[in-house]
């Protein structure tokens, strides 16, 4: 009796923790959502660029106020950002603030169903900060929630975009170049080359590194020239060999059958 009451407190026990992981689950799935993101691919050093987020039903998990915060990389003097509420396609609010970060309290009172988050300034210089793989970027929005004294992430509300300069954009450029006859020839030695170009590239000596994967480019290439060239010594001597071969075969057949017609 004790142990069948033990087996059937443990498969309640079960249902309870599944119960209770199903709520956690269906209040994840329940809570903020990104339904449109608009952000570039990648933008040049000094570019005016923009970007927008929106956010729908910012209280659906029963939260009646909450603070939004935002965090940007632009270049702080040309950051602008603009929060617009929206409740039934209408707008209702519209707040602009100046300068990387900003913070607006949101009220369920006030009403609302979707908050837009619009921001605009100039892309940063990497200032030293290059990396060929990955291309090295910066966050143009970072959005967080704060209730309390509680801030967490809204998902899927944090994006980074590329950013370049000039030389080093055309620096990319070569590399990507000698990268693809690279992995084309196979050749070990043009390889050694590329990286040390790659090296040169995160070092910021877009020059230099130009000059480099150009010269790792041009081995790559003379290396499987040099392939096909052997290559196709490799089937003429293959073809001769055949050659030789069925000459032969057709030379003693021949000789074979003079043989038997002299006997005869």
């Amino acid at each position: 009796m004790t142990k069948m009451s033990w087996i059937r407190s443990s498969k309640g026990t079960a249902l309870v923790v599944l119960l209770v992981l199903s709520l956690a689950a269906a209040g994840t799935a329940a809570g903020l959502s990104v339904t449109e993101q608009s952000v570039p691919d990648e933008a040049e050093a000094g570019q005016q660029i923009e970007a927008s987020v929106v956010i729908e039903d910012p209280f659906v998990d029963t939260t009646n106020e909450w603070t939004l915060e935002g965090n940007t990389e632009l270049v702080d003097d040309s950051a602008t950002w603009t929060v617009t509420i929206n409740d039934q396609g209408e707008e209702i609010d519209e707040t602009v603030y100046e300068g990387q970060n900003f913070s607006q309290l949101l009220n369920s009172a006030n009403g609302g169903d979707e908050v837009v988050i619009e921001v605009s300034g100039e892309a940063p210089s990497p200032e030293g900060a290059y990396s060929y793989d990955p291309p090295q970027s910066f966050t143009i929005y970072d959005l967080n929630r704060v209730t309390g004294n509680s801030q967490t992430d809204i998902p899927n509300a944090t994006q980074t975009v590329h950013h370049y300069t000039n030389d080093s954009r055309t620096a990319r450029q070569a590399i990507d170049a000698a990268a693809e006859a690279v992995n084309e020839s196979g050749s070990s030695g043009a390889r050694s080359t590329l990286n040390n170009s790659i090296s040169s590239f995160d070092n910021g000596n877009f020059g230099n590194a130009e000059d480099i994967a150009q010269d790792a480019q041009s081995e790559a290439e003379s290396a499987e020239q040099s392939q096909e060239t052997q290559q196709t010594i490799l089937y003429a001597a293959v073809a001769v060999v055949i050659l030789l071969l069925v000459g032969g075969s057709v030379y003693y057949w021949r000789s074979q059958q003079d043989d038997y017609g002299k006997l005869q």
